[in-house]
């Protein structure tokens, strides 16, 4: 019998490399003053895995990976010079996406890849009662805007989804690297099609002036509701964070799986010092309308499920930060995505953080 194994994550010191040579350009030469020394930019590299859930699972949304590079605090987001040229050309085309009116705001640039299997990876025929193949790419455009414990951020999608996203190659390579038996049922993912999505979240913390996490042990709540509009994925949602710890961060969650997520909200409080960390419980209920990993191909025949309307996420994980660096670990459960999904799904979170 083939040997059973698990989608594991692409090597870590391979993306962090990549993260950290990357974002340089968000600090322009021109860009300097307080608002660099009191939100500096920031590069994130996360990886999320089915390995990391502890469950012996190997299916649903089984590997992805993404690297997210923040802006400083902007005067505005056509004309400030923190902002690259090429950032600074593309805002001129999307005024509209873009909120006004607000004490403090940034950009957040990502770019990241998204592997979905069945659980049975030993079939090369198509398994109709299960979730199909996809590989998707995407990258994101991402605007952030603050008035003390509220948050508006909005976030432009473009990408693909099918063997254009290289899903199978990138899964292949890792496993021949780690000697693991191939998934073998690739010939049946979705189809090529470009992905086009807008995603909007409000967000309301309390206490919104941090004044309570400043300095020692605090707590902070973190409400948000919004919704994604889109081919890729349609949904509205909402939900909580709740997070204790010594020296609580001023920023809108730990959790690196929705916008402003995971040290990407800008700062009313500048940076901290010497250690802190702290405990997130977070949770997440959208009312899905659709879902192409789960739909199928918009416009052409291909393999689908019956999605279930209503899904629920519940996470929890720690946090820890020390100088430039944050570093976050993250276990999710979620409720059955489609009709006849044998087991919930399980999987975690591993997020690098640095302020260049």
């Amino acid at each position: 019998m083939p040997r059973r194994h698990r989608t594991h994550p692409l090597p870590l010191a391979a993306g962090l490399a990549l993260a950290l040579a990357a974002p340089a350009a968000l600090a322009a030469p021109q860009c300097s003053g307080s608002r660099m020394d009191e939100a500096p930019p920031a590069v994130n590299f996360r990886v999320d895995n089915d390995l990391f859930g502890g469950e012996d699972q190997d299916q649903g949304y089984t590997n992805g990976a993404m690297i997210t590079l923040v802006s400083p605090n902007l005067v505005d987001y056509t004309d400030d010079p923190c902002l690259p040229r090429l950032a600074r050309w593309i805002n001129g085309y999307l005024e509209r996406l873009q909120p006004g009116g607000f004490e403090q705001q940034n950009m957040v640039f990502g770019f990241g890849q998204g592997l979905f299997t069945p659980t049975d990876f030993t079939r090369a025929d198509l398994v109709a009662d299960d979730r199909p193949y996809a590989g998707v790419l995407l990258a994101s455009f991402g605007y952030n805007a603050r008035n003390d414990g509220h948050l508006r951020t909005t976030q432009l999608q473009l990408g693909v989804v099918g063997p254009a996203a290289l899903g199978e190659e990138v899964q292949d390579a890792v496993h021949d690297a780690l000697g693991d038996e191939k998934f073998r049922g690739w010939d049946h993912q979705l189809r090529n099609e470009p992905l086009l999505g807008l995603v909007h979240e409000r967000m309301r913390r309390w206490p919104g002036d941090g004044s309570v996490n400043a300095d020692g042990w605090g707590w902070d709540a973190i409400g948000h509701w919004g919704g994604s509009l889109g081919n890729f994925a349609t949904h509205a949602n909402a939900g909580m964070e709740l997070r204790f710890g010594w020296k609580v961060p001023d920023d809108f969650g730990s959790t690196p799986l929705r916008p402003a997520g995971e040290n990407t909200a800008p700062s009313s409080r500048g940076r901290g010092r010497g250690w802190s960390a702290h405990l997130f419980l977070t949770s997440d209920a959208r009312w899905v309308l659709r879902d192409i990993t789960l739909d199928g191909n918009t416009f052409r025949d291909s393999h689908s499920v019956d999605k279930r309307p209503f899904v629920g996420e519940v996470g929890y994980g720690l946090a820890v930060m020390r100088g430039r660096w944050k570093f976050a670990l993250a276990r999710y459960h979620r409720s059955r995505e489609f009709d006849g999904q044998k087991v919930a799904p399980v999987f975690g979170s591993f997020t690098i953080s640095r302020m260049l």
